[in-house]
């Protein structure tokens, strides 16, 4: 059964505040507010349905609180304020109705920029830790970079490099949703998922603010080129282009070779998305720096750029840092992290350097979407009827 918390008086999109119910989806601290989709309800209309027909409408208590409001908390069967509580025994928000949304007007991201060992568990441990380090700068919804549990296995075609794939659930994410839980942050976390004996997707997980998994995303293209074979690894993804609702705002995720096509960040968006995380793994040949690395680099940044121009959303790339080494003869790569968040006119917000670990956070603001997307409405005159063809691989 949907729960619904109400103000009455604020119209069909009221605020929320404390309210409290046996089942815990999703939280609000004290104080916190937010809007729901759901339309509003008077304690007049609440008294006039059936019993069987109420939804459960939980007490909330603001400090002003009005008549309609004591008198939805009384039908409710509340007795108490939390106001007077000490702040770990208040109530909190509760929602479960697959209809229903919950958005705060602004949220924090934090891009966790990291080098990767030999060890997963040392990994997992150390991408536990940088989650910890962002949520204390504020960041409330935390994204790790692609294949984050180990080094970049894929600059080689070795069958023993699959005793890395994880199931989901798995090692990844019982440890992240533990720390999602205890922190109150969401969490993306990129997996090399094993879904099969000898079928492997290369994933990223989203898990909520409660630790529960809210999202699951498959890479869609998958690239195969010189040290980066990761057709020989991964299947390519079957569910689509996803967003995901947290707590904290609608957030879509895709992967890396992901973030050079259009096609994937636009239907991405269309889903509702306020940013499109992009866990990445990308980085120079070092034989190739010299000559082409800037405009390598450029290039990558520009298009993300773009999709959060185009599509008026957010952006986030989250890539690894640091030279890996590749098998006996060759180079390796040096990734060359510059993580960065634009908004959705495509301006940088904070970017990484090439070089350090770093965590970086910034704001995703609802109103900023709202204020590009009045001033270029690119989706509102998109022809829809006149893109037939698109489905093909070249048109001849």
């Amino acid at each position: 059964m949907p729960v619904w918390l109400l103000w009455p008086g604020r119209g069909a999109k009221p605020l929320l505040r404390w309210a409290a119910s046996s089942e815990r989806d999703g939280e609000v601290q004290a104080g916190d507010s937010a809007t729901v989709e759901q339309p509003a309800i008077t304690a007049v209309r609440w008294r006039s349905l059936a019993k069987e027909q109420r939804p459960q409408v939980w007490p909330v208590w603001p400090r002003e609180t009005g008549s309609a409001t004591q008198e939805l908390g009384k039908a409710a069967g509340a007795s108490t304020r939390p106001q007077g509580r000490p702040a770990a025994q208040r109530p909190r928000l509760a929602y479960h109705a697959p209809t229903m949304t919950f958005h705060c007007e602004k949220f924090r991201v934090g891009l966790v920029q990291m080098s990767m060992s030999a060890d997963p568990l040392a990994n997992i441990e150390k991408a536990a830790l940088r989650v910890e380090e962002a949520a204390a700068q504020g960041a409330q919804v935390v994204c790790l970079p692609e294949l984050y549990r180990s080094r970049y296995f894929c600059q080689r075609e070795d069958a023993n490099s699959f005793d890395l794939a994880e199931t989901v659930p798995g090692p990844s994410t019982d440890r992240l949703s533990d720390v999602a839980r205890r922190l109150g942050v969401a969490v993306v976390v990129p997996v090399f998922e094993k879904r099969a004996p000898g079928l492997y997707h290369n994933s990223a997980v989203t898990i909520d603010a409660d630790g529960s998994t809210v999202g699951l995303y498959r890479k869609m293209h998958v690239p195969d080129d010189p040290a980066f074979y990761e057709k020989f690894y991964f299947a390519p993804g079957d569910l689509g282009f996803l967003a995901a609702n947290t707590r904290f705002g609608r957030v879509g995720t895709l992967i890396c070779w992901d973030q050079w096509y259009p096609e994937g960040a636009r239907l991405t968006a269309l889903r509702g998305a306020a940013i499109l995380f992009y866990p990445t793994a990308i980085g120079w040949h070092p034989s190739e720096r010299a000559r082409h690395g800037a405009a390598q680099r450029d290039a990558w940044q520009t298009i993300q750029r773009g999709h959060a121009i185009a599509n008026g959303c957010y952006v986030a790339a989250v890539n690894r840092v640091g030279h890996e080494p590749g098998p006996p003869g060759q180079a390796g790569l040096d990734f060359w992290g510059s993580s960065f968040l634009c908004d959705p006119l495509g301006v940088i917000i904070a970017e990484a350097s090439t070089e350090a670990e770093e965590i970086l956070t910034g704001d995703v603001e609802l109103a900023r979407i709202e204020e590009v997307r009045r001033g270029w409405p690119f989706l509102r005159d998109r022809r829809v009827d006149a893109y037939h063809g698109m489905e093909k691989r070249y048109l001849d």
